[in-house]
């Protein structure tokens, strides 16, 4: 079930980091839609064109610039919002830019963990914390079955890793100092996301929507290697899920894995071939597998029981119905059409909520 209390996010103080990134935009929107209070603190969108920019959402929230490593920075921001909801987004995300910058991603994916959990641990005010980590937390052994939970924490690669050690010191953090301050903290590993508005690098929806928008051939690199693919509200929806759970019940706390039934699960090539039949206009791909190329998983899935169990959580939009909207929404921003009225629009729906 997808459906969120409303009447709990309104007017709640809510701190996000990482809210000028897709993700985070789309989170930021949610949270306006619902009449939060809401501070975010991240770096400049990462990407132009960018999302968070062309929605305008730096005039409906407190909209705070920083480095998630600037402890002094970041701390100013936190104490200035006063927050009850902590959600923590900010990353450096990509894969082959940490083995590019590996001091750069450890610094940032677990300081900046470190620095966030600092405030909290220093303010008065936090009930509720979710961390963001990823699907690629676990020990990849390649195997067939997908990983749950209680699995080994052991990120192949710096951002894997590094994401794998967030973790950990989510789990120091909470056995330390935060079971005995009443304050609820869970980690959310959610599978890979799509929808519109992305234009990161080194993923596959943007590559594909750069290479039609152009009328180029799409270059997919990777072509078998399989994801947990899901719509970018999928887990949004989740993390408010938890954390307005563990406000109200700190037993709710704890890892959830979020991502899609197994049938979503596709190869990369078979998400590429779906994009181009709902695109149309003649959209093709090619292999272009890199000699030389860092390590990635050809193999990820995700045992989604626990949320199905706790939250009767299931998929809201297979992902022919996830393709069908990120084509649509990409033509409507090429064409030059109401963003804002599109995203809102998609949330409604989503949520099936006659309240928003």
């Amino acid at each position: 079930m997808h459906r969120i209390n409303w009447e709990f996010w309104k007017g709640r103080r809510v701190f996000v980091t990482g809210h000028t990134g897709f993700k985070g935009t789309w989170l930021a929107r949610i949270l306006v839609v619902a009449g939060a209070d809401v501070t975010g603190y991240s770096l400049p969108p990462p990407t132009e064109p960018n999302l968070f920019s062309h929605v305008g959402l730096e005039s409906e929230i407190r909209h705070r610039v920083g480095d998630i490593r600037d402890f002094s920075a970041l701390k100013a921001a936190f104490d200035e919002s006063c927050p009850e909801i902590v959600l923590h987004l900010a990353a450096q995300p990509i894969v082959r830019e940490g083995y590019r910058m590996p001091r750069e991603t450890y610094e940032v994916n677990i300081m900046g963990t470190v620095n966030l959990l600092e405030c909290v641990r220093l303010g008065s005010n936090v009930k509720s914390i979710v961390n963001v980590t990823t699907d690629k937390v676990y020990f990849n052994d390649e195997r067939t079955d997908p990983f749950r939970e209680n699995d080994v924490l052991d990120g192949y690669d710096p951002y894997s890793n590094s994401k794998s050690c967030s973790e950990l010191v989510s789990g120091g953090y909470n056995r330390s100092f935060f079971s005995g301050m009443q304050i609820a903290l869970s980690t959310a590993r959610a599978g890979n996301v799509i929808g519109g508005g992305d234009f990161g690098y080194d993923r596959i929806i943007p590559d594909c929507v750069r290479s039609v928008f152009t009328g180029q051939r799409i270059k997919v690199r990777n072509p078998y290697s399989v994801r947990p693919y899901q719509h970018v509200l999928e887990p949004l929806a989740m993390y408010l899920r938890i954390a307005e759970s563990q406000y109200r019940d700190m037993g709710m706390a704890g890892a959830y894995n979020i991502g899609p039934d197994g049938e979503d699960s596709l190869s990369t090539g078979e998400l590429v071939d779906m994009f181009c039949r709902k695109w149309g206009d003649g959209a093709q791909w090619e292999s272009c597998a890199e000699a030389g190329a860092p390590h990635e998983a050809g193999l990820l899935r995700l045992d989604n029981e626990k949320i199905k169990k706790v939250f009767g959580w299931r998929a809201r939009w297979t992902l022919e119905e996830c393709i069908d909207r990120v084509c649509g929404f990409y033509r409507l921003w090429n064409s030059g059409g109401d963003i804002v009225a599109e995203m809102d629009y998609q949330i409604k729906e989503f949520f099936n909520d006659t309240q928003l």
